[in-house]
């Protein structure tokens, strides 16, 4: 098995969602800091400035931001998803690594971006519901493997939400750089619906509990990794097979202790959160540095760790930021337009991730068992069109499979004979798909398929 690999810098792709400010901001007094210009441009006000104070009117914390795309509050699901997501399902399928997370204070919309609700989904649907239309389109002529897996990161240990039993698992890194996590549940799927069912009952699992700052606030990050496995319906003794990485990320807000009331566990789960942000945050300010490289101390959390490809590795990366318009939230939305800002300017490798198998002699006769196979799927699937045709005025091909010539391979035998595996045969006079008697000629000894 050889990995064969193209690759090319990316840029960080980053995009701001601004949510609608709630009944209970207002009713506290707050106003509108956070404005939208224009598809890109953001203005952030200072709620604390004094228009008609000319002496400190150099001292204004006004700024404006620029990214990719912005979002305000009119937005919506599907608006997010095309500008954002749509775009990476082609690229997955073709063998590329993407990632998308959500990034912001607790209670600035986060889950609702990425999970949704029953009538306005979110990116992990909408993704997962054109990622296998795009697999249906294309099975004709490729092969396709899907598995999942779904996790999160509480308190700093890693739980598997599809299988809670198993209890907390750890990250391990193999020979080729790569962080997996050791014994998380990877469950095959075959359909979009499947994969809703399976996502459902992990969020079940993840720990939300309410504070002061949001009643339905994520206590954990929750990962969700879908692999896709690309590969030719033309089996040959060379395959080369496309693998492809989807991980979607809901991350636990920032939060501050004063603003949520929490004590207690709750506290000790706010402490965590804010720990592994903080080195996420570390890790965004080394790679945007523009000068000498320097280390990047990916190590500091488990978070991190799992985020190693995605922020400086080999993978499209989108990062959707969230931010409150309420002028009580200005320091929280201060430093997420920051740290957004400055991931605008980190570069990943993308690679394609593609292996070449070579099978051993001893599979051949796997190969031409899987030829036969599809050569009577093709045979079924004419004869089903060939079904619905009017007879009248057009010719039929039904019973007939022409596929067009094909490169003959010679395969030995133990009988020390060899047989010619002719997948195609096709002739100018009609198709051959039948086994025929051995012939001889200047080559030895000849079979056909």
């Amino acid at each position: 098995m050889k990995e064969v690999k193209e690759s090319r810098d990316q840029q960080l792709t980053v995009a701001l969602r601004i949510r609608p400010i709630s009944m209970v901001e207002l009713e506290e007094g707050a106003t509108l800091i956070a404005h939208k210009v224009d598809e890109q441009v953001v203005v952030l006000m200072d709620p604390m400035e004094d228009p008609e104070d000319i002496l400190r009117a150099n001292r204004s914390r006004e700024k404006s931001y620029v990214f990719d795309v912005a979002f305000d509050f009119t937005a919506t699901q599907e608006m997010v998803y095309r500008a954002t997501t749509k775009g990476l399902i082609e690229g997955v399928i073709s063998g590329y690594n993407a990632t998308v997370f959500a990034y912001g204070p607790t209670g600035c919309g986060k889950t609702y971006t990425m999970l949704g609700t029953d009538h306005e989904p979110g990116i992990y649907a909408r993704t997962l519901h054109d990622l296998f239309r795009a697999i249906e389109e294309t099975s004709d002529d490729m092969e396709y493997e899907v598995s999942m897996s779904y996790l999160e990161i509480y308190n700093e240990m890693i739980r598997d939400l599809l299988n809670p039993s198993l209890g907390f698992l750890e990250l391990r890194e193999d020979a080729k750089g790569v962080i997996q996590v050791a014994g998380i549940t990877e469950v095959s799927t075959i359909n979009a619906k499947e994969v809703m069912q399976l996502l459902l009952k992990g969020n079940k699992q993840r720990m939300q509990e309410p504070t002061a700052a949001n009643q339905t606030s994520s206590r954990s990050h929750a990962v969700l990794q879908v692999t896709v496995r690309q590969k030719s319906r033309i089996k040959n003794i060379m395959q080369e097979v496309r693998v492809g990485r989807l991980f979607m990320i809901d991350l636990a807000g920032s939060e501050r202790a004063s603003q949520t009331q929490n004590r207690g566990q709750r506290m000790k789960e706010g402490a965590h959160i804010n720990r592994s942000l903080l080195a996420l945050g570390n890790c965004i300010n080394a790679l945007s540095d523009k000068g000498a490289p320097k280390y990047v101390n990916y190590r500091d959390s488990k978070l991190t760790r799992l985020l190693k490809d995605s922020l400086g590795g080999n993978s499209r990366t989108v990062m959707i930021a969230h931010i409150s318009p309420a002028s009580s939230a200005f320091e929280e939305s201060r430093s997420t337009l920051t740290y957004a800002d400055r991931a605008k300017s980190i570069k990943t490798t993308v690679k394609r991730n593609l292996l070449n198998v070579s099978y051993h002699i001893a599979q051949y006769t796997s190969i031409i068992s899987d030829l036969r196979s599809e050569i009577q799927r093709l045979k079924c699937k004419i004869d089903s069109q060939g079904a619905t045709r009017p007879a009248r005025g057009e010719s039929s091909t039904r019973g007939c499979l022409c596929l067009g010539p094909s490169p003959r391979l010679w395969l030995p035998v133990i009988l020390g004979q060899h047989e010619r595996l002719d997948a195609a045969g096709g002739q100018r006079g009609g198709c051959r798909a039948q086994l025929g008697p051995q012939r001889k000629s200047r080559g030895g000894l000849r079979g056909h398929v």
